[in-house]
C-alpha cells in the first residue's frame, strides 16, 4: 500500500476512532491515545526513512502548523476541539493532508484542475449576501491569490478539496467545531468554512522557504519536488 493510501486511511479513520472512543468501546483517553500513538509512529518513520529534503517538509509543516493550531484555538477562539485542548495527533495530520495533497496533485498533473476551486464561488456568494458565512470571501480570495501567483496552483487546488472532506468529516463526527462568529473581524463562518484549503498556500510557501533556507539557494536538491512516495 502506497504512503498516500496510508495517510488518507489514517485521517478518515484515525478521526472517529478518537471522537467516538472506537464507538464508545475505550475509555476516551485511550482511544486519543491509540490515535496519537499510531500517528505520531507513522511519522517518525516517515521521517527515518525519507531525504534530509523531506525531513525539512516535514518539520516545517509541523512548525507552521502547531501554534497556528494552538492560536486558532486557544486565543482566536474560531473553532474549539471536542475536549478542548488541541490533541497531539492534529499537528502531523497537517503533514499528512499536506503530503497527500502533493501526492493527489502529482497524479493529476496533466488535468485542468487548478480552478476547480471556482465551482465554490456560488456558495461563497451566498455565504456574503445572507451574512451567514462571510469569512469566506476572504478565503477565497486568498485562495485565488496563491493559484495566480504561488508555484504550485494545481496543489492549492487539490488541498481546497481535500481540506473541505477533512473538514466536512472532522465536524460531522464532532472532533471540532467552528464558531458561527469570527472574533476580532465582524466576520461569520459555516461549521466547518469551505475554503481553509487557502491555509496550505501559505503552509507550502513556509516549507518552501524553508528548505531553500536549509538546502542553500543555489542547490539542485533545493528546486526539487520531494518524490519520497514510500513502500
Amino acid at each position: 500500500m502506497s504512503r498516500g493510501w496510508v495517510f488518507a486511511l489514517t485521517i478518515a479513520i484515525g478521526l472517529p476512532v478518537a471522537a467516538t472512543d472506537l464507538g464508545g468501546l475505550l475509555d476516551r483517553w485511550v482511544a486519543e491515545a491509540l490515535v496519537v500513538v499510531w500517528c505520531w509512529g507513522l511519522f517518525l518513520h516517515d521521517h527515518l526513512t525519507a531525504e534530509r529534503r523531506r525531513r525539512i517538509e516535514m518539520w516545517t509543516v509541523l512548525a507552521f502548523a502547531t501554534p497556528m493550531e494552538l492560536f486558532f484555538s486557544e486565543v482566536w477562539l474560531i473553532y474549539e476541539y471536542q475536549h478542548g485542548l488541541m490533541p497531539l495527533f492534529v499537528p502531523v495530520g497537517h503533514w499528512f493532508l499536506f503530503d497527500l495533497g502533493r501526492r493527489v496533485a502529482r497524479a493529476l498533473v496533466d488535468r485542468p484542475i487548478q480552478w476547480s476551486p471556482m465551482l465554490l464561488l456560488p456558495l461563497v456568494v451566498y455565504g456574503a449576501i445572507t451574512g451567514t458565512g462571510t469569512v469566506e470571501v476572504v478565503l477565497f480570495i486568498g485562495m485565488l491569490l496563491f493559484i495566480r501567483f504561488g508555484p504550485d496552483p494545481a496543489l492549492y487546488a487539490v488541498m481546497t478539496w481535500l481540506a473541505l472532506a477533512m473538514e466536512l468529516w472532522g465536524t460531522w463526527l464532532g472532533n471540532w467545531a467552528w464558531h458561527p462568529d469570527v472574533p476580532w473581524l465582524g466576520l461569520t463562518s459555516w461549521n466547518p468554512p469551505l475554503l481553509v484549503g487557502s491555509f496550505y498556500g501559505l503552509g507550502d510557501l513556509l516549507v518552501g522557504l524553508a528548505v531553500r533556507w536549509r538546502l542553500g539557494q543555489g542547490s539542485s536538491e533545493a528546486h526539487l519536488t520531494s518524490n519520497h512516495d514510500g513502500a
